[in-house]
Order: structure tokens, then C-alpha cells, then sequence
């Protein structure tokens, strides 16, 4: 199971680029045009978050996958930002990798300018809307993805929340040594 940081719809570009991944993504995104055809036709999962009980669903059918060896990525944060910091993350999904004794694959996700700052061009955040999130990143000149895959966690045995926070700080620590501000030369 990955688990990244999240900026941009491109991020889920960005990873299936590499390795084919099941992604697990809230029950809106189906509804979206074109992207929720084509996020539902590469067999995302889709989690009702007005449901609580949805978790457990997905956990299930998420247990299941990593069993058969599938490749699952959620983005625990739920939801995006715009790139300069990480969220807290949710835990509910992490059980899925501690039922099936799988490992969990933190993932950095960051979009530099030139310069090595955050590309905020990139980021789909805030009242941002899809489509003046395309217009944003059409308009990139060269824009670069760097995706950074660091050290498996081992889940059997562990508890949710103590996985949940190796993986946040393990992103957390890559994204601040990869993020200088201008002012922290």
C-alpha cells in the first residue's frame, strides 16, 4: 500500500506512470466528467465519506486487494493542498495494510519550479475549480513531478495510529529536506 502527500489530481497521473496502482478516492470523484469515467474504469475505489461506516467497507475490499497483491494508494490526508505543507493524516484505511500484513510504502509527492520552491501552478487546492486547475497546469512550461518512494513500514503487529504516524513523518521528513522556503536559505 502507498501512501503520499497529495497536491493534484496529476498526482494520480503521476504514480500510474510508474507502477499500476488501484487508488482509493472519494465518492464524488466518480461523478467528475471524464476523470470520473476514468478514474471508475481503472478500478478505483470509491468511499461515501457521509457514510461512516463506509471505512469499514473499504478496508475490507482494500485487505482483499493487497492480499492478491494488488498496488493501493490512498492519500491519508484527504484532500489536497496546495503543496507547502502536509496535512494530519486519517487512519481508518491504514488497517486495511495491518489486516493483510502488507507493508505500507510512504511516497513524497512535490512539484518544484526551477527554482526548487513549490509549484503552486501544479497544486489543485482550496476553491480551486478542475478546470482552472487544467488551465493552471496547460499554462506550466515544463512542469516536473518528483516522486520520492522511502523505506517501507512493516504493518503486521502495529496499530493504525502508530503506522499512520511513521508514514506522515517519514513524508514529513523528506518534504521539509526536499522544501526550503526563499527565507530559510
Amino acid at each position: 500500500m502507498f501512501v503520499a502527500n497529495h497536491i493534484s489530481w496529476s498526482d494520480i497521473h503521476a504514480l500510474n506512470s510508474i507502477i499500476p496502482v488501484r487508488f482509493i478516492a472519494k465518492l464524488e470523484i466518480k461523478s467528475w466528467p471524464v476523470f470520473g469515467y476514468l478514474v471508475t474504469k481503472s478500478g478505483t475505489l470509491f468511499i461515501n465519506r457521509t457514510i461512516r461506516k463506509d471505512a469499514a467497507r473499504i478496508v475490507e475490499i482494500t485487505t482483499d486487494s493487497l492480499i492478491q497483491l494488488e498496488n493501493v494508494c490512498f492519500f491519508p490526508e484527504g484532500t489536497t493542498t496546495d503543496g507547502t505543507h502536509v496535512l494530519p493524516f486519517k487512519t481508518s484505511i491504514i488497517q486495511a495494510a495491518i489486516d493483510a500484513k502488507a507493508n505500507i510504502w510512504p511516497l513524497t509527492i512535490y512539484y518544484p519550479t526551477p527554482d526548487g520552491q513549490p509549484n503552486l501552478a501544479m497544486a489543485y487546492a482550496g476553491e480551486t475549480s478542475m478546470i482552472e486547475s487544467m488551465d493552471q497546469i496547460l499554462r506550466v512550461r515544463h512542469p516536473v513531478v518528483e516522486l520520492h518512494f522511502l523505506a517501507p513500514i512493516a504493518c503486521a503487529g502495529q496499530t493504525r495510529q502508530t503506522v499512520s504516524h511513521a508514514a506522515r513523518e517519514a513524508i514529513l521528513a523528506k518534504f521539509k529536506q526536499r522544501y526550503r522556503p526563499l527565507n530559510q536559505a
